[in-house]
């Protein structure tokens, strides 16, 4: 299936099925890293939630304990399909709530969710990180040159200056279906369009896998948001999570 062709309702269940690993009922366990095995991955985040325009699809973490659960359950119910996409629903102030009470929240954050359109123009100074070639992160970006990095974890793309990496983009999740990107820049680096070249070739060398390239981040981070903007990506839902 052309990637236009999937359903809003359909590219946030395949976000979902990205970042975590979920039990046989669908509760959520880990996150998703690729390379990982099971025993070092991080929990998932104890509530998930997904809007797009006309679905609401939410998760919890499989740990729970079942009043908790069914209370939590409860109140995703009554979450509604966004509207304005920055505001989160009234009940997410219910559900934390009764996280607060399960255990202290750790972290938490909202942003909008993207997938990437083909055919996006790929700067010469971007470079397919192999094997052969990985010495270009030595100087930046040289836990990335790593077995896993550079064999079990996806595309690695990095924006090339001075021949040395200043950007890379790759798969912070991965699977048969889809990766979601991860992007890291110098602080020298930044401002300069040097993650957007990456994010374009990292999103090119997914396509050519046959797999969806799939982009979110914080509704805080708007220099991400700048990079999804001038990319073209199209935004079909907001996500939120609590740990």
């Amino acid at each position: 299936m052309n990637l236009a062709e999937y359903s809003a309702q359909q590219l946030l269940q395949i976000h979902a099925d990205t970042l975590f690993i979920s039990d046989a009922a669908g509760r959520l366990r880990f996150n998703a890293d690729p390379g990982y095995p099971e025993h070092e991955l991080e929990p998932a985040p104890r509530f998930w939630l997904g809007r797009t325009d006309d679905h609401v699809l939410w998760r919890l973490r499989a740990d729970l304990p079942a009043d908790l659960s069914e209370s939590l359950e409860a109140i995703a119910q009554t979450i509604p399909p966004r509207t304005d996409p920055m505001l989160l629903p009234p009940p997410i102030a219910a559900i934390r709530d009764l996280l607060a009470v399960h255990a202290p929240m750790s972290e938490h954050a909202s942003g909008p969710c993207y997938w990437m359109p083909e055919l996006l123009p790929v700067p010469a100074i971007v470079l397919l990180i192999t094997p052969a070639n990985a010495e270009v992160l030595a100087a930046h970006f040289p836990w990335k040159q790593s077995q896993r990095a550079l064999h079990d974890a996806g595309p690695l793309v990095a924006t090339i200056v001075d021949q040395q990496a200043v950007a890379v983009c790759y798969c912070a999740r991965l699977n048969a279906i889809a990766a979601e990107a991860g992007v890291e820049t110098t602080e020298s680096a930044r401002g300069h369009g040097y993650a957007q070249a990456a994010v374009a070739g990292w999103a090119a060398a997914i396509h050519a896998l046959g797999i969806l390239p799939m982009y979110s981040t914080s509704w805080d981070n708007y220099a991400s948001q700048a990079i999804a903007r001038r990319l073209g990506m199209r935004e079909y839902a907001d996500s939120c999570w609590i740990q």
